[in-house]
């Protein structure tokens, strides 16, 4: 591997106020896997829309070289003319069109102006066991047909089928943006095979991932971004994953989870026979039964797999999943109804949804909007919102939670994901909640942020804020958690003190199901 197949030099892009990358260099040679590292920020996906021609030639200084060709990008189909393309984190699959319409769109074999379907869903079919979505390896055991729709697939499935889109393009270098942050570890370990398949093959490919575990396991190289600077590249093998860490942030991070000893006092939430109803299947429970209580002074981990019932569960406690329910919720002793999330609200309840962008922001709303969004009434008189008090309260909480932003007004869509992430926990902290429910709090978001936002979670339960983690990540489970209850099939089958919780009890525990 000592063909260069791209060069991008100097690249310096502006915005509005602030300049997201100033000299950045990264240099790729052909077959390998080469990560590109860095906290929410660095300049990561700024520096992969010019290569993929989102961000067009003439909107940034610096020079993108292919296979020692200088190369102007007007747009997306410029660089896939070229070879290049991007599978950005947010999927671009049409739900109710077939795998095979999918695949093809845009590109459709056509005769005379007929699009020959036949040649479509054939073509498709070879594609889908190129990627591993057949019979032998598909990781819901299952044949995936062309004619079969997106919408019916799950996420690490949707996640191939892009990679099959790419190769109907004709990729020489293939840009995967955080592509396992959604998966399960099946799933990611399905992933990683395909692509390491494609290098076998000699296609390039560009790997952007805050999993570093992965990055390790699966990379030749790696370039860190800081600050929107280019800080190092260096071999995968000649580089630890505490070197990443030191080089992504600037400076050494000690302890991933700064975990904190907290005093456990009286219960607040307390849930009892609780069960919900499968909205799709009749007759069936996605719970079954399920009783827990959460403490004053504690942060009570939930783990579990994918699946195993932990969103619909808590969801449901808060009034917003979709289905019929049944059991008891007690808040510091007293029984409440909650039929939805104003009742929630109403009762100290608030939850930090696992999919911020489609349940958490308004992304073209700005930062102040956001954040007094479920609590109006603080910052409104005579049924008129006061913005001087919105700008003050929002600026506080700014502050509060470090939240890295020019203004209070500036559009939530231009912040990073860990600076969105902050902008939902200011939403929850303006309802001065009881018991704070956070679903995945940290998925998708750089150690640095993840440090930053663990902290405000010590901080809340020194305040008394009962908070209930829900997380997929072990290390963060045991990092962080005073218990852990693990849920598996819809019950929970165990709770263990941070004591004496281990990996390998949780994950006994996740895969035992109801008996």
């Amino acid at each position: 591997m000592d063909e260069v197949v791209l060069r991008m030099t100097n690249i310096t892009k502006d915005f509005p106020g602030v300049r997201a990358l100033d000299s950045v260099n990264l240099t790729v040679q052909r077959g390998e896997i080469h990560a590109i590292c860095g906290e929410n920020g660095a300049g990561k996906s700024t520096l992969i829309k010019i290569l993929g021609g989102i961000h067009p030639a003439g909107s940034y200084n610096g020079d993108v070289h292919l296979d020692g060709e200088s190369c102007h990008f007007g747009n997306t189909s410029d660089a896939e003319r070229r070879g290049v393309v991007c599978i950005h984190q947010e999927l671009e699959l049409i739900p109710e069109l077939s795998v095979g319409e999918n695949v093809f769109l845009g590109n459709y074999p056509s005769r005379f102006g007929i699009v020959q379907w036949e040649r479509v869903f054939s073509d498709t079919r070879t594609l889908l066991k190129r990627v591993g979505l057949d019979h032998e390896s598909d990781v819901e055991g299952r044949t995936i047909s062309p004619q079969e729709r997106i919408i019916n697939l799950g996420i690490g499935q949707k996640q191939l089928v892009e990679i099959a889109k790419a190769l109907v393009r004709n990729a020489r270098v293939l840009v995967l943006d955080e592509p396992t942050a959604a998966l399960t570890t099946t799933e990611v370990d399905t992933l990683l095979r395909i692509i390491d398949g494609l290098r076998q093959k000699g296609i390039t490919c560009i790997y952007i991932s805050h999993r570093l575990d992965e990055v390790i396991r699966i990379a030749d190289t790696v370039t860190i971004l800081r600050d929107g600077r280019s800080v190092q590249t260096r071999p995968v093998r000649e580089i630890t994953k505490n070197e990443i860490i030191s080089m992504m942030v600037g400076r050494e991070l000690k302890n991933l989870f700064p975990r904190e000893e907290h005093t456990r006092g009286e219960v607040v939430l307390e849930v009892e026979n609780f069960s919900v109803q499968d909205p799709d299947i009749s007759n069936r429970k996605l719970i079954e039964n399920v009783s827990f209580r959460a403490y004053r002074g504690e942060i009570l981990g939930v783990a579990g797999l994918m699946g195993a019932g932990r969103t619909e569960l808590f969801s449901s406690v808060f009034g917003t999943f979709p289905a019929k329910k049944e059991g008891v919720v007690r808040i510091s002793g007293k029984i409440v109804r909650i039929e939805n999330a104003v009742d929630a609200l109403s009762h100290g309840i608030f939850l930090v949804t696992e999919d911020r962008k489609r349940f958490g922001l308004v992304l073209g709303m700005d930062i102040k909007e956001n954040t007094t969004l479920a609590s109006l009434r603080q910052v409104s008189s005579m049924g008129r919102i006061d913005e001087s008090l919105e700008v003050h309260q929002t600026d506080e909480l700014v502050k509060r939670l470090n939240t890295k932003t020019a203004s209070v007004e500036s559009k939530v869509r231009t912040l990073s994901g860990g600076n969105q992430q902050k902008v939902v926990l200011q939403k929850a902290l303006m309802t001065k909640p009881q018991v704070l429910i956070l679903d995945e709090p940290t998925r998708g978001i750089d150690v640095g942020a993840k440090f930053e936002i663990y902290k405000i979670m010590n901080k809340l339960v020194d305040e008394g804020v009962v908070i209930i983690m829900i997380s997929s990540e072990m290390e963060e489970i045991l990092g962080m958690s005073d218990r852990i209850l693990v849920m598996s099939d819809g019950v929970f089958t165990a709770e263990f003190d941070r004591e004496e919780a281990s990996q390998e009890e949780i994950m006994r525990a996740s895969i035992g199901g109801r008996q």
